[in-house]
Formats: structure tokens, sequence, C-alpha cells
């Protein structure tokens, strides 16, 4: 093993055997980041959003420790009520035969099949209803109990929830999962076969919607007033298939059979409007006219928490367009398309995830998403904050009722949204919408790659959302004032780099206003003497050249244009830069906190990305790292592993206090529990390999240590590299006679998954690469089960829920300083498993937790990455490059 001061280095001569992965390592590794976990995994919103009015114990029995307003006999008053009034409904804890009961019920009186059959699909659909049934009892307890208090409510929006399936969750939260696997077993199914039905839900694609997701179970598990916002995407990103030619993309039929989750709620709905007009009324307000108009309606998933009657609310959009836009007679003189093209056109919105956005027509399409979103879920929590107000509205308790948590750049829209509806609609002036807004919004960045930092073409917003445009406008001049003001005037050069680096709009000339202080800072500055005689020979020179230009014209009797032309061809015109509007730059802008999800992420945001910023208002800048919740991850994915820890640690309490977890330390060395230990690894890697040959037709054996890398394929995540590396091993093993492969290699089971962009070309040849080495690799007699390469198709939560348990070495290997954080490094930990990573995201915690013994480091430092592009650049290859590319997974 490595020491602490070393990196990991394996060499392609080394011949020594391959040692298998040691007995302590994965115990001592788990321990350190699983009880990290409390520290860093559990909910940890931003900055001034930590005052979210109340600190809230179990909402079973709904005690208050602070409330910001009434006094407190009140408070004790509203809660013996709230009590009282939820206890018939909420003390009974349901039976077996209750719950079958129910289940029967459902099958037959809410129905989404024939009542004939009662097969997995339909239990499935039944099962799930009557676990609604109990969540809705605590879900409407929680909010009504909210709305009486008037709290201070998070709403955390975000274009992706990656859920996963939600039926074990749901019922391992309520405590429920033996109740409900013996009321089935009454119907004639098993718990797990039902639940193996549900599709997952097709609300996001990599660790931007799972963070979303584990924040949601973790604000319930921890009694927080929160909500989530999202968009209902009926086809997903995609459902991936793996040809010969590699991934296809198919659309996500997870709505096909309904979605036994949801509550549509058909009052609740809001206008959303795009293109039209601006206009000034004979009130002086402004007024957005015309364009096209559509409606968002409110679908609900309700989210338990974990040992608590707290269930708080996943709000999704849907989009469509109103009845009345329905061209009746355009429909029936024959021009169908015509007639359905409103509503098509309103539905499409919330058709699939990141829709291609090559064509005009994607960017579009993207932007209307992004702004359904913000819109309808801005006038969404108004109205909830002008209900819960009363007669007496103060808009200037906003703040301090609301926290708005954008996730990542794609809410940035929010900021001119609620401009627009305080100073439009509701009448405040431009300095009190301003600071309400800055109070209200913070904002989390996930990215230090400059592509995925979003520009908006300022033509397209002009046209799209033309009221926008204009107060991103008045925004832009905020700042533009508050960095003259900063820098002053004196270094004009200064002052115009901070510009061009801060600005919201790039490419787009100041207003005359700050033209001219720029103008007039340059000119106040002196020419030195030498510049200015130089500058006076350059102008003798250009007098001389134009005297012999006329001199020649006059001898040959031709004219000077033509000698000119003749002289010097004019050069191409160069192109102007597109206009922009930055959107990362509004959200630093536009809210009162900056994070990044790691502590090297979030120190690359303030030295490197926003650097500027950070300089002008650091109090805004924090680290916040990411988190998984143990619930989901260990206690419901692994439920053989959790078995073993709560029966060593003599409690369940490491569920919700991972720090209990250190308590098995005084094990580690307990044959017992090795045995233990490696018993549930082998039961979940026999799980895997049944999987792996129902949906790839590989067989592989569970004996085989599991290498696993599975995350979106992306250059930066170097699934290339981590291929090249294996056909090196195969190579290798191809030299050698069936003696020395016995001899020098343990059986390695190499698997892969993740998705790759539709339109990203290099990522889909990533993906058939990788699955063309594993047709040839595993077809080979010679090596059999000493390696195999499985690419497995379609990855999703469920999928994880399977192969991070019975994982032993997880790569992740992304070049340093480019993986915000990473979330799934975590999951790997926290179920015992090995990790080989660069120094990266929160890889870096993760190893400081478990120790450098339990961690095996590759690749260069974040700080070193640019001095090895500038040698790549120059030539200056080092050999020994290709040995560490190529040979280090000699594990």
């Amino acid at each position: 093993m490595a020491s602490s001061s070393t990196t990991m280095r394996f060499s392609a001569a080394s011949t020594g055997a391959e040692a298998a992965l040691p007995r302590r390592s994965s115990v001592a590794g788990f321990i350190g980041v699983a009880a990290r976990s409390s520290a860093k995994s559990r909910l940890r919103f931003i900055g001034r959003n930590a005052n979210l009015s109340l600190r809230m114990r179990r909402m079973s029995s709904f005690s208050v420790v602070k409330c910001v307003s009434g006094s407190e006999a009140k408070v004790q008053d509203t809660v013996a009520k709230q009590q009282e009034a939820t206890t018939s409904l909420s003390s009974f804890t349901p039976d077996a035969s209750s719950i079958a009961s129910s289940i029967k019920y459902h099958a037959e009186f809410t129905p989404l099949f024939s009542p004939e059959n009662f097969d997995l699909p339909q239990a499935f659909l039944a099962t799930a209803q009557s676990v609604r049934d109990s969540l809705i009892i605590n879900w409407n307890a929680t909010y009504d109990y909210y709305e009486k208090l008037n709290v201070k409510q998070a709403y955390y929006l975000s274009m992706e929830f990656l859920q996963g399936r939600a039926l074990l969750n749901a019922i391992g939260n309520l405590e429920l999962t033996g109740p409900y696997a013996e009321a089935l077993s009454k119907l004639g199914h098993k718990l797990e076969s039902v639940a193996y039905q549900e599709p997952d839900a097709a609300l996001g694609n990599g660790g931007l919607g799972r963070l979303a997701s584990c924040f949601l179970d973790s604000l319930a598990t921890l009694n927080y007033p929160a909500w989530g916002y999202g968009l209902r995407y009926k086809y997903g990103l995609f459902k991936q298939r793996i040809t010969k030619d590699g991934q296809e993309e198919v659309a996500e039929d997870w709505l096909e059979m309904g979605n036994p989750w949801e509550i549509i709620r058909n009052d609740v709905s809001y206008p959303v409007k795009f293109y039209g007009k601006v206009v000034s009324g004979s009130d002086g307000k402004k007024h957005w006219i015309g364009g096209e108009d559509i409606k968002a309606v409110a679908h609900d998933v309700p989210i338990p928490g974990y040992k608590t009657k707290t269930t708080i609310n996943l709000r999704l959009w849907s989009t469509k367009a109103a009845s009345e836009e329905f061209d009746l007679s355009a429909f029936n003189a024959g021009r169908h398309t015509e007639a359905s093209e409103a509503l098509a056109n309103a539905e499409k919105i919330c058709y699939i995830l990141y829709p291609g956005d090559e064509p005009i027509e994607g960017k579009i399409l993207r932007l209307k998403q992004q702004y359904t979103l913000c819109s309808a879920s801005l006038q969404d929590i108004i109205a909830r904050f002008e209900r819960r107000s009363g007669a007496n509205v103060n808009w200037e308790e906003f703040p301090e009722k609301v926290a708005v948590q954008m996730n990542d750049t794609h809410p940035t829209l929010c900021i001119p949204e609620l401009m627009r509806i305080l100073i439009d609609v509701k009448g405040l002036n431009w300095k009190d919408a301003w600071n309400i807004t800055q109070r209200t919004v913070a904002y989390t960045n996930h990215t230090v790659l400059p592509e995925a930092l979003e520009k908006w073409s300022l033509d397209l917003m002009q046209k799209l959302l033309p009221r926008h445009i204009e107060i991103i406008e008045m925004i832009d001049e905020e700042l533009v004032r508050t960095i003259i003001a900063e820098y002053g005037t004196e270094n004009s050069d200064l002052l115009e780099k901070k510009l061009k680096e801060m600005r919201i709009l790039e490419n787009v000339e100041l207003t005359a206003e700050f033209a001219d202080i720029l103008v007039k800072s340059k000119e106040a500055i002196d020419i030195p003497s030498e510049e200015q005689q130089s500058s006076e020979q350059a102008e003798a020179e250009d007098e001389k050249d134009d005297d012999e230009v006329e001199a020649v014209a006059k001898k040959n009797g031709t004219d000077e244009s033509s000698i000119e032309d003749e002289k010097e061809e004019l050069p191409e015109p160069v192109p102007e830069p597109p206009k922009l509007v930055r959107m990362a730059n509004l959200c630093v802008v536009g809210g009162h906190a900056v994070n990044g999800v790691a502590e090297i992420h979030s120190e690359i945001v303030k030295d490197d990305v926003f650097n500027a910023f950070y300089k002008l208002w650091p109090e805004k800048f924090q680290n916040k790292t990411n988190g998984v919740t143990p619930r989901r991850w260990i206690r419901f994915c692994n439920p053989d592993l959790s078995k073993i820890i709560t029966e060593w640690i003599g409690t369940e309490d490491w569920v919700l206090n991972t720090g209990k977890l250190a308590e098995l330390r005084k094990f580690v060395d307990n044959e017992d529990l090795q045995v233990q230990w490696r018993e549930a690894k082998r039961s979940n890697k026999v799980k895997v390999a049944a999987f792996i040959r129902e949906k790839t037709g590989y067989s592989v054996s569970p004996d085989a240590m599991f290498d696993i890398q599975v995350k979106r394929i992306h250059e930066y995540k170097r699934q290339l590299m981590n291929i090249f590396g294996i056909v090196y091993r195969y190579k290798k093993m191809k030299e050698m006679s069936a003696a020395e492969r016995e001899a020098n290699f343990v059986p390695r089971v190499c698997i892969f998954g993740g998705k790759a962009f539709a339109t990203y070309v290099q990522a889909k040849r990533i993906v058939k690469f990788i699955t063309d080495v594993g047709a040839t690799v595993n077809h080979d007699p010679e090596i059999g089960d000493l390696l195999k390469v499985v690419f497995v198709p379609d990855y999703n939560v469920s999928v994880a829920e399977m192969l991070i348990p019975a994982s032993e070495l997880s790569q992740h290997i992304s070049t340093a300083g480019m993986e915000a954080s990473g979330t799934s490094n975590m999951k790997f930990a926290m179920n015992g498993c090995i990790l080989i990573g660069t120094l990266d995201g929160a890889n870096v915690e993760i190893r400081e937790e478990v120790g450098a013994d339990n961690f095996f480091l590759f690749g260069a430092k974040a700080h070193e990455i640019a001095g090895l592009r500038k040698e790549r650049a120059e030539g200056k290859v080092c050999l020994n490059t290709h040995v560490v590319h190529f040979t280090y997974c000699e594990t």
C-alpha cells in the first residue's frame, strides 16, 4: 500500500503476483468515510439560509425548539392542537393483514389494469398506491403544520431529480418493510419481485440530479420545511441500448403505465409567456404583452423522511396549452398539424431532458424549459407567501420566509423573473426588489469547465424573453457601476480588464454613460515621450509612402488607388463576436451566497472561475461538500451489510447518526466480522453476476475481483484511459503462458456503465470502443475468467444500487481539478469498496478520512495540470507517462 506521502505507481515490468485486496482496508476505509458523512453529508444549506426559522425535532411529535413569530404560549397551543388533529391518522401502525386489504382494495377500485389478473405489474401499482395512502396522511399533516406556523421554507430548484425507484425507499422510511413483505406473501408475491417492476423515474441523468434527490431525503429526515421544484419529463434523457454499433438512444417509457406516486394538481397551474413585446402603460409600469402563452400544471410527489412523520414535496411541472388554442376550423378543414401546433409546442417543452441544442430550435426549447421551471415555481412560491401572510403582505419579509437555492445555472432566470414579478406585478421599486432578490436567492456551482458555464445568445433571449433582457441589462449596469466604484478610473487597463471579466453581458458595448468614463480615463493617461516619438515617426513614414505613391501615379498616368491595391491587399474582415448573457455571472451577482461542492472545487471557484467576484465579495463564497443519504445507499441497497453493522454496533442509530459507525473500529481485526463482511460482499456479487448475464449475455465469476467505473461518459472522466489500461493488461496476458497468467493476475471483471450525451460524438466512440474490447476479451478462451469486460446498458439509480454493494475496486480517475465533487465515490466507499482516484473533487476529503493506506492515489495533482498541458503542447512527452497510463490498474 502507498504511504501517505507517496503516489501509487505501477511498472509494466512488474511480474510479481497481484495481491488480493487487503481484508482490513475495505472495513477500515468504510468506517472512515461513512463516519465522516455525519458531518459532511448531512444537509448544509447555503449561508444565511441556515436560519430556516425553525429548528425542528422529530415531526412525529411536531415539537418546536425555536419559532420566529408568535408567543411561546401560542406555539405550544398550535402544537397541541396539531397533535390532537393528527393522532387519529398517524398513530395507527398498519399490520400485514390491513396492508394486504389495502393492496386488494387498490387492485379492485383504483386499477390501471383489467381486474382479471393480479400479476406483478398490477401488484406493484396496487402496492405503491397503498403506500401512497400512508404518505398522504403525513404529507397533509406536515404542510398543514407549516401553514399554521408560517415557517421559513427552503425551495430547491433543479433541472434534474434522479430519484430512482421509490417503493422500497418509502416503506423503509415508514418502517414497514416487514409488514409489506408479509402482506405481499399472503397475496402470492415476493416484495423484491414486486419492487423490481417499478421503472426508475426518468427525471435526471447524473450527479446533479442524484444530489438533488439526496438533499430532499435529508431535508425530510432532518425535519426541515422544504420543497423541491423540477420538470416532469415525459421521455426522460433517453433509454440506452448497446448494439454492435455502440450506444443507441430510445425514448424512456417510465410513464407508459402511469406514475402511482404523483398527484396531479389540476387546480394549481400558472401562465408562462414567451416572445411578445414590452410596452409602458399609462401608470408608468412595464407590461409584457402578446406572444405565446402556455400553462404549467403541478404534479406532486411525496418525499418521506426516515423514522419521522415529516413528508415533504417534490413539485414537477408539465406544460400544456389552453383548449381554445386548438384550431377546430383548421382541423375540420384537414389541416390537422396546423390545428394542433400550439398544443404540440406547449407539450414538447417537457418531452425530454436536455434536448440537443445544436440547431436553433434546440436552443429555444432548452431556454423555454429553464424559464418554465423558474416562472411557474416562483409564481407558486409567491402565492404561498401571500396566502400565509394573510391580509397584510410585507414584501420586506419575503427573504425571511423564503430561501431559493439554484442547483447550477439552469435556474438562473429565477433572478430576473423574481425582479419582474416584484416590479411589474407587485408594484415594488427597483431598489427594494433588487434587495429582496439578492437576499432570497443562492447559487450552487457544479463545474469548473468553461463550456458548462452557461452562456445564452443575447439576440435569442431578446426575442424569447424581452422583459427579462431589459432587467438583465439594468442588473449589468448596476454591476458596472459597482466595479467602477471599486476600482476607480485611474488605471483604465485594470478597469477595462475587470469589466470584460465580470460583466453579465459579454461582447456588448457599454452604455454612453460608462463608455464616456472609460474614454476619459484613457485620455487622462499621458503617452510616454518615447512612445510619442515612435508614433510621430510612424506618421512621417506613412506620409513619405503616400508621396511615393503619388509620384509613381503621375509618372505612369495611373490612378493612385490601383497602386495602393497592388501594394497591399485588404485583410479579411473579422466577424464580430457573438453577444452573450453569462448566466453564472448573473448567479453570482444576483444571489447572496455561492458555494462549491468540495473543498478543492470551492478553492478553484475562488481562485480561478470567479476570482474577480471573490475579491469583490469574499463573504459570498463558501464550501458545501456534497453528500449522499445513508438510507438509500447503505441501509436499503445493502441489507446484508446493514444487518452486520447493526449487529456489531448494537444499534440501528447509525442510519441517522453515521458518526456511530466509528464504533466498528474496535472490531476491525475481528475474524468473525471479516468473515461476515466477505460473505455479504460475495452475496451481492452473485446477484450482480446474474444481472450481468441477464442484461449482456456474458457470464462472470463472483469470485473474481469486481473493478467498476460507472458514471456519465466524458473525456475528463477518463473512461478511455481505463479501457486503454485494460487493453494493455489483455496484451500482457496474451504474451504469457497459461501458467504465467495464473501466477501473475488475479481474476478481474471490469464493469463500465454510463450514458454518453446523444450529440457527444467522442463519448459515444468511447462506449463503442469499450463494448468492442469486451466482445474480443470475453470470447477469448485462453483468457477465460481471468479478465472480463462488461458495459452495463442503461445505467441508472437502480443499477447503481445493485453494482455498488458488490464492488471491490472503483475507479474515480478524472483529470484533477475538473470533477467538482463526485458522489458515487462516497457511495462506493460507504459500501466497503477501495477507491483508485486522483486528488480531485471529494476524493481529497475521502482520502483524508479513510487514510492514505486505504486509497490508491493516481495521477497528477490539480496544480500540476497546467504545466503538464504546456509541456505536451511543446512536444515534451515523458516515455514513463505511457507506463503510468496503461498499467496503473496492476493492483
